[in-house]
């Protein structure tokens, strides 16, 4: 009770039950309409594996009982999506004991699927006008002191000695950013200065949250900051608003929410930054959004201590919320890092910052793609793209010549060139989620054709090489998020 509480304690009793809990809960048992136990597993008190294992019962109700089969149907599905099941399967990542809890292993399919992401993403930020740069994954700690971030963080950081002076492994990118910007004096006429980087990070997470690659102890935000002035502002919301819904429609999230989080006008005091500073970053994000036509939800009092942000929850194919894209002023790093630019007048003025992150992390949003797409990637992201079935060893060399053409054509292909059934090949390749499977038998070879099996439409007839070739290249290109 000491713990849970403070001078009120909040408690809830149902005949011999004590609840200690905020509540409220129903006056009594009888309200309660279609419920269902789900489970049981241990949970460390605080999620510290320090503390005492307590048990915990998990548990569910709804008013009717086809809502509760509804919400039922929901959790097995979500069963079948659970990245932590399906990465291993398919041999996109693991989690080793061996090397520590929370590190995530990239296997070869899932470092093609990461290798995509990051390409992708590269190529829409120089579009962009953003300029790539790569930071140390260590800095003494005076630079996290100077930055704020040791006072505010420490407890999540890995810090080491060498050579009886302080280090920290970065768990963020922004001072190193910061230290580039600053690396010589800037004049108005170079702002803005968009930096990006697809950077790794390591924080401490205990033991107890961490969740596949949901919550990790290392991961890698493409993060990217923007120095401007505040004449410049509002385009520059602009520019990163249109870039976050051309991810969310690349990847084929078209369901998603905004919140705008502002400061509480009562306690000015709790932020850093002036009043000034602060109505103009709400307004320009607030502008940005309704430019943009999208409906937001402003939360008073949800800002953090350096500036207002604009946060986007995107739903899956089966509706759960995942956190998406997010731009944050920060009007204390430049303070505390004296980031500023030669202004027009000769004066040395304080930029305007901007952090803002599209995927988030790598890992997170790499956990919500297998999730969303329950591992059947569509064919642009997938690992294997189409894999070539030889029927006898006759055969063999003619499905070769197929390969080959399609990776020529820059298409990822393998050959399934086993000693085994048709039957059980394509069975196995369906496991696999491969999108296409195309198979070589005589008649195929000797008309220069192959059947086509799709993963979702299932058998397409006969094709000829070069018109399966350019279908492929076309939906590769076009990033088709359909079969």
């Amino acid at each position: 009770m000491d713990e849970k509480g403070g001078a009120i304690v909040s408690c809830y009793r149902q005949n011999n039950f004590t609840d200690f809990c905020t509540g409220p809960h129903l006056p009594s048992t009888g309200r309660i309409g279609a419920f269902r136990l789900l489970s049981i597993a241990g949970a460390y008190w605080k999620g510290s594996e320090k503390n005492q294992q307590l048990q915990r019962i998990y548990g569910t109700a709804f008013p009717t009982e086809e809502q509760l089969v509804e919400h039922l149907r929901l959790l097995e599905e979500a069963k079948k999506r659970d990245h932590r099941k399906l990465g291993p399967a398919l041999d996109l990542f693991s989690v080793e004991e061996t090397a520590g809890p929370g590190l995530i292993f990239w296997h070869p399919h899932g470092t093609i699927v990461r290798q995509i992401l990051e390409d992708f993403w590269k190529d829409e930020h120089r579009r962009r006008g953003y300029q790539l740069v790569s930071t140390p994954h260590i800095a003494r700690d005076e630079l996290w002191r100077m930055s704020g971030h040791l006072d505010y963080y420490k407890d999540n950081m890995f810090t080491f000695e060498i050579e009886d002076a302080g280090y920290v492994i970065k768990p963020m990118n922004c001072p190193g950013h910061s230290l580039i910007y600053k690396s010589r004096l800037r004049s108005y006429r170079e702002l803005p200065i968009r930096l990006a980087e697809l950077g790794t990070v390591y924080r401490y997470e205990r033991s107890g949250v961490l969740h596949g690659m949901m919550r990790v102890r290392g991961f890698t935000q493409d993060d990217a900051h923007i120095y401007c002035t505040r004449e410049q502002i509002l385009d520059e919301i602009k520019g990163v608003l249109d870039l976050v819904l051309t991810f969310l429609k690349t990847f084929g999230y078209e369901h998603y929410e905004v919140d705008l989080s502002v400061r509480d006008p009562v306690h000015p005091e709790k932020y850093a930054g002036d009043d000034d500073g602060w109505r103009m970053a709400e307004g320009a994000l607030t502008q940005a959004l309704e430019s943009r036509g999208l409906s937001y939800t402003r939360r008073q009092g949800e800002a953090v201590f350096y500036g207002p942000k604009i946060d986007v929850r995107m739903f899956d194919a089966i509706g759960r919320p995942w956190q998406g894209p997010t731009v944050q002023f920060d009007f204390n790093l430049p303070q505390r890092l004296g980031i500023q630019y030669v202004a027009s007048d000769g004066s040395q003025t304080p930029v305007v910052m901007v952090h803002r992150a599209i995927y988030g992390s790598l890992e997170r949003f790499m956990g919500g793609l297998v999730e969303h797409y329950a591992g059947a990637f569509p064919l642009w992201l997938a690992p294997v793209q189409a894999v070539v079935m030889p029927i006898t060893d006759r055969t063999r060399e003619y499905g070769r010549k197929v390969q080959a053409g399609l990776r020529d054509a820059g298409l990822r292909c393998e050959i399934d060139d086993r000693n085994e059934k048709i039957g059980a090949k394509i069975r196995e390749a369906q496991i696999k989620k491969i999108p296409f499977m195309l198979v070589a038998g005589d008649r195929e070879a000797q008309a220069s054709t192959v059947a086509v099996r799709s993963r979702k439409e299932g058998d397409l007839g006969a094709m000829d090489l070069e018109a399966i070739r350019d279908r492929l290249v076309r939906m590769n290109a076009d990033r088709v998020l359909g079969p």
